[in-house]
């Protein structure tokens, strides 16, 4: 990291991050504090305040973070995590109104940070920022071009595409946002026009508060992925665009003979290359019991390898797959995708594992359920071209025989059309190893922090 010579004792930097409590929230943000907390050096000591509330804290306590990483916690004045599915939309009206008094409080008594460090999906952080002279680094955790749909909102309000019909309009294109490729109605983020409509207020108001008052906009991604995107809203946003990576733990993939694996990782061993199909429909979500019947009847008859994350309906799971495949509650997903036996990745398409497979370089079998995961299956399908969709019609029941023929045609490594998949796969993976291993990444985590060393010179040197 590039330092600024200063003639003064070394300067501490103070970092409040502030994550939306969530395992897909939590998890990134972590991430990117420890990338930044890396950086800290003898002229720069970087200390990061890592906020979360106490049931938060219980689950991540034991979880291995740097020492200038600390926890500080607020009482739990939002419904438990165990219940946030039950009614998410009373979930963010909580975070909405109610984290932010007992966050703001922490602060007073607490050293005065150069920065805060927040999810974007907290607006409130700017308005604390804002009272306290505190500049903001507004953190979004889906992709650009989720965000930027968002940010265009007024075009498909004009264009007749706002809450649209998706049995009149699904099919419609959406050619008109700066920067995006032509995108189906029905690929859409979900509040636009689905059943979680109510929710789109919120996503409206935190995009409206990173656009529009944050000092600084951290996007979830490589820059190289979503080019056209990221130049487009460079020229359109007021506030500084830093992409920050892929924001995974994408540095500790290795396999260490000297370290015992987990079971699972020792049945992956015993898989001939490339070839088992690994399935992960996310922890928040989940598809209906009719469509699960007919999934596992589907991947049973198709006599593919399958290795199953699961944290519900494991033994009904277990019996229906066979001798073929495993079943697990949890797994380390990034270290899987990256096994030598793994073949393929069926994916919800949640933001952090589409990263997560594009980095192990693996195809897809895409299963969207809602929110922004159509997007960010047209992504991996239509505009990186290293997947292939399995609920073409995201109403309609797929049938298991369907299901056994796409598997069979998916893992078959032989056709033309596996072979360019995988080709493609390996490209997006070197895309993400060069912006990691050249440097770009780093460099835009560098500038970051030069921009908040400077701002503290500075009030070192007006104190």
């Amino acid at each position: 990291m590039e330092l600024i010579e200063v003639d003064q004792a070394p300067l501490g930097c103070q970092i409040l991050a502030i994550p939306y409590p969530g395992r897909g929230h939590i998890n990134p943000l972590m991430n990117l504090c420890k990338l930044i907390a890396a950086t800290s050096t003898p002229d720069l000591l970087l200390q990061i305040s890592f906020i979360v509330t106490q049931e938060w804290f219980s689950i991540l306590k034991s979880e291995p973070k740097p020492d200038n990483i600390q926890f500080r916690t607020i009482p739990n004045v939002i419904p438990s995590e165990k219940d946030r599915s039950k009614d998410l939309p009373g979930f963010m009206e909580a975070v909405f109104t109610k984290m932010e008094a007992p966050v703001d409080s922490i602060l007073d008594g607490f050293p005065k940070p150069n920065v805060i460090l927040a999810d974007s999906f907290l607006p409130w952080a700017v308005s604390i920022g804002e009272r306290r002279n505190i500049p903001v680094a507004s953190f979004w955790t889906p992709s650009a071009t989720v965000f930027s749909i968002h940010y265009h909102y007024q075009l498909l309000e004009d264009n007749g595409h706002y809450e649209a019909n998706l049995t009149e309009q699904g099919e419609e294109l959406v050619n008109y946002i700066p920067g995006i490729t032509p995108i189906r109605v029905k690929d859409l983020p979900s509040v636009f026009y689905g059943k979680q409509r109510k929710l789109l207020p919120f996503l409206l108001e935190y995009v409206s508060q990173l656009a529009n008052k944050a000092q600084y906009a951290l996007f979830t991604t490589i820059e190289a992925l979503e080019s056209q995107v990221i130049e487009a809203l460079q020229a359109e946003l007021p506030v500084p665009i830093l992409t920050v990576g892929l924001t995974i733990p994408c540095l500790d993939t290795e396999f260490k003979s000297n370290q015992p694996s987990p079971n699972y990782l020792s049945w992956l061993d015993d898989q001939p290359k490339d070839s088992v199909l690994y399935i992960s429909q996310g922890s928040f979500m989940s598809v209906s019991k009719e469509q699960l019947d007919e999934i596992i009847a589907g991947v049973h008859s198709s006599s593919v390898r399958t290795f199953w994350v699961a944290r519900e309906n494991v033994s009904l799971l277990t019996n229906g797959i066979g001798k073929r495949g495993i079943v697990v509650p949890w797994c380390d997903q990034l270290k899987v995708l990256c096994h030598p036996s793994v073949g393929g990745f069926w994916s919800h398409c949640g933001w952090n594992s589409t990263k997560e497979g594009a980095f192990a370089g693996v195809p897809f079998l895409t299963f969207p359920i809602g929110a922004d995961q159509f997007t960010n299956s047209k992504q991996i399908v239509e505009d990186w071209k290293i997947g292939w969709r399995i609920n073409k019609e995201s109403e309609k029941l797929v049938k298991r025989d369907e299901i056994a023929q796409l598997l069979q045609s998916f893992m078959d490594h032989d056709s033309y059309e596996g072979k360019e998949m995988r080709r493609r796969a390996m490209e997006i993976r070197n895309t993400c190893l060069e912006a990691i291993d050249g440097g770009t990444i780093q460099g835009n985590i560098d500038k970051f922090i030069r921009d908040i060393f400077r701002d503290t010179r500075q009030r070192f040197t007006i104190l």
